[in-house]
């Protein structure tokens, strides 16, 4: 019976991992057909952030449930790509935008234009 779970539980994490390559390799993809900058910067924060999060927390698992031998490597690499990959890609889009990259001729909705508008005024 032990052995029954044991297995459920390996298949389980192995499919954890396996959904954090499939959604790495849907950002691929969102980064080549995407039009703009902003909207390829969006494709490799967001799902390439959750694809490799689930790839790390599965051997993190794995290493614990199974081995027996918690990494704080891991952890820390959870932490790391966790904090930091959402701010580069917020950030290297706000500067992109302030260094006049176009949008993409269908964008419907802008709204730091008219957050830039009240500041350069109220800077004057």
């Amino acid at each position: 019976m032990i052995e029954i779970i044991s297995q459920i539980g390996e298949i389980l994490l192995g499919l954890v991992i396996v959904a954090g390559s499939v959604i790495g390799l849907l950002s691929v993809f969102g980064l080549i057909r995407l039009p703009d900058l902003y909207l390829r910067a969006h494709a490799a924060t967001k799902s390439a952030t959750l694809g490799v999060l689930l790839i790390l927390s599965g051997v993190f698992f794995y290493f614990t449930l199974y081995l027996e031998h918690t990494s704080l490597k891991l952890l820390l690499g959870i932490a790391f790509v966790f904090l930091t990959s959402p701010v580069a890609g917020h950030l290297s889009g706000r500067a992109a935008y302030r260094s006049g990259v176009p949008l993409w001729e269908n964008t419907i909705r802008d709204d730091l234009n008219n957050k830039l508008e009240q500041k350069t005024k109220e800077d004057s």
